[in-house]
């Protein structure tokens, strides 16, 4: 773990845990409350089991892997180990994997999954063999002992009362096109309904889709067709659900030759949805702090390990299609525009200004005041 990444982590941890939400779930449903491994105690030597759904987005090999192995080390004095393996968006595979942890008696497992319904058969399998499932960035289906993510409907919200201020005089009566993410992702539903609550009944929604597996090629072939049936200068702007689809679709605007481009919107905070938010691009994305999102999920994968309750960690309960009075926690989530980079991931350390200011994005670094 490089020195930026450890100054990442320790700056948000501290915000994370203070954030007071409210419950979601029934109080007398409260799976949390009963200490269902206090039988069987464990000390600091550990095997926890990491699956996380793909590779494409930068993320996951880049923050939330390294920042989970980091924090269980150190909530653990470096005994316990981590048993980690990608999905590289396949379910079935995904399964398999999971499966094989449970085979090999692992003592907990955390779950961000491809498929958040496909999963629940492992998930249940891991509950008949005792073994605590955390369900890590999205709320897998079956028997989940605890939950951490960001708050999704809000992310939407965010999403899309920036593309609201970035129409302007638009924002009454103008076109959109909604590039939502894959239907097996239950944020990617949330992300959806946040948006909507704030762009309905204020623009028009000429085109709306559902990106198969989150891939920008899918959000640039869609966006293709949204050109084609609509007519490029016809759209005012795109509800992009996160900056890897945003990345196919301003090359798809590109491609149809527009002179300007309508605001788009992001999230992630990845570098190159940073970068074209510097270059004037893109107009947003949404700032995520994984090290907050990662810290939590190791505190609860330990604790569940050793047969602790949650109760000093998450504060609130959610209800999964499946499971009720998850305990939980969510983080919360920032604009990102080219107004507050150095306030959000530069200061964090997600990034330097090095990072963002390659040669290609030098001039436009310096409108934005990044030097």
């Amino acid at each position: 773990m490089n020195t930026r990444m450890r100054r990442a982590a320790v700056a948000v941890a501290a915000t994370t845990m203070a954030v007071t939400l409210a419950a979601c779930g029934s109080a007398k449903e409260s799976g949390g409350d009963k200490d269902e491994n206090a039988g069987s105690k464990k000390g600091d030597a550990l095997n926890i089991g990491l699956l996380l759904p793909e590779n494409q987005t930068a993320r996951y090999e880049k923050f939330d892997k390294p920042l989970i192995e980091k924090h269980i080390k150190e909530l653990t004095d470096g005994k316990a180990k981590v048993t980690y393996a990608n999905a590289k968006q396949d379910a079935t595979v995904q399964n398999q994997q999971a499966d094989t942890m449970i085979t090999n008696k692992v003592d907990v497992l955390i779950v961000d999954a491809v498929d958040s319904k496909a999963i629940a058969g492992s998930v249940k399998k891991a509950k008949d063999a005792g073994i605590p499932v955390v369900a890590y960035d999205r709320l897998a289906e079956g028997p989940i002992d605890a939950y951490t993510s960001f708050d999704n409907e809000e992310v939407g919200r965010v999403q899309g009362k920036a593309l609201l201020e970035a129409l302007g005089d638009k924002a009454k009566g103008g076109q959109i096109v909604m590039m939502n993410g894959a239907i097996t992702d239950p944020n990617a539903k949330l992300f959806k309904k946040g948006a909507e609550s704030v762009l309905k009944g204020k623009v028009k929604v000429g085109k709306s889709y559902d990106t198969k597996e989150w891939k920008p090629e899918n959000a640039n072939a869609n966006m293709e067709g949204a050109i084609s049936a609509l007519g490029k200068d016809k759209i005012d702007g795109v509800y992009s659900a996160n900056d890897g689809m945003a990345g196919g679709i301003i090359t798809a605007l590109k491609a149809a030759g527009l002179s300007k481009l309508p605001p788009v919107t992001g999230q992630d905070a990845e570098l190159a949805g940073v970068q074209r938010i510097v270059a004037g691009e893109q107009f947003m994305s949404v700032y995520k702090s994984y090290p907050a999102e990662a810290k939590v999920a190791a505190e609860m994968a330990v604790a569940l390990g050793k047969g602790e309750k949650l109760d000093s960690i998450a504060k609130t309960k959610v209800d999964s299609p499946t499971t009720k009075g998850v305990p939980t926690v969510l983080v919360p989530v920032v604009s990102l525009t080219d107004k507050n980079i150095k306030e959000t991931v530069i200061k964090d350390g997600i990034y330097s200004v090095d990072e963002i200011c390659t040669a290609k994005y030098k001039a436009d670094c310096g409108k934005v005041g990044l030097k």
